[in-house]
């Protein structure tokens, strides 16, 4: 009997992808967190595997609610990938409380995961707090001293820096101040030019400045989950830091200029643009 695959088919396995991890909240909205983590890891061809710390209850306009994942429940999802679907590179997002926090922070280490990418995420797009206060002192003791990469934007570097961070010299003194606190790099994200946005990655062998277009404001629910996780998908293919995010720049880009007016406030990005190759 025929199998339907024509004269002579066979079927042969793919190639396995390679695996990024995404720890982060579920937005019930469906435009950031780990549900725009996994729609970005799919379109640059990795295969997106999930550690959900929190679950909140959120639309393009307000988050109402957020509900936590035990710290034990956190473990097991991260022991449950190590055993059998080990990341080449993973990226953290929301993280809620400071329990939740130590608890990944401990995952990473005893499970080796390479490559974290922490997106400290403390407010949302429509300006709902999503990190406790105290909180982000343990992102900073625990977190950043194993990250290969932050992506704070200006808000986050400015709470982290105790001060504004408003110029391109005040984020490449953010991005250093960084490094000092343990990262390897950083990425201070959404200065805004009258034409251009600017991001800088300080790295300890100098800074980096990238620029683009301004686009439509409204266009920007998930934008930084987005970015940090089509950079933690480039190193899971084994791109260089560098043109993981040019490449992931570009994406969130043309995300935000085909976006969809999904919702009635800041819309969710279209992941459905195609990622441009990177180099590896």
């Amino acid at each position: 009997m025929s199998d339907g695959g024509g004269e002579g088919a066979e079927s042969s396995p793919a190639d396995p992808p390679p695996i990024a991890l995404t720890i982060a909240g579920s937005d019930s909205g469906g435009g950031a967190g780990i549900q725009a983590d996994l729609k970005t890891f799919h379109q640059f061809g990795v295969f997106g595997t999930c550690v959900v710390v929190a679950v909140t209850a959120q639309n393009t306009r307000s988050v109402s609610d957020v509900q936590s994942i035990s710290a034990n429940m956190v473990k097991h999802q991260m022991a449950a990938l190590a055993e059998d679907l080990p990341p080449r590179a993973l990226k953290t997002g929301m993280l809620a409380t400071k329990d939740l926090v130590l608890t990944v922070a401990e995952g990473i280490r005893e499970f080796a995961f390479p490559y974290p990418v922490v997106d400290p995420v403390m407010v949302a797009t429509s300006g709902d707090r999503l990190l406790s206060v105290d909180a982000e002192r343990a992102l900073v003791d625990e977190l950043f001293p194993l990250a290969a990469l932050v992506t704070p934007n200006l808000t986050e570097a400015s709470a982290l820096m105790h001060g504004p961070v408003s110029s391109e010299s005040d984020m490449e003194r953010a991005g250093r101040a960084m490094l000092d606190m343990g990262a390897r790099a950083a990425l201070i994200k959404g200065l805004a030019g009258d034409a251009e946005f600017v991001d800088m990655l300080v790295t300890p062998e100098g800074a980096t400045r990238f620029s683009h277009a301004r686009l439509p404001a409204r266009n920007t629910h998930g934008t930084g989950c987005t970015l940090s996780a089509a950079i933690t998908a480039g190193l899971a293919t084994g791109a260089g830091l560098g043109d993981a995010i040019s490449t992931a720049i570009d994406f969130v880009q043309r995300a935000i200029a085909t976006a969809p007016a999904i919702g009635s406030g800041h819309h969710p990005l279209n992941h459905f643009v195609a990622a441009h190759p990177l180099s590896t």
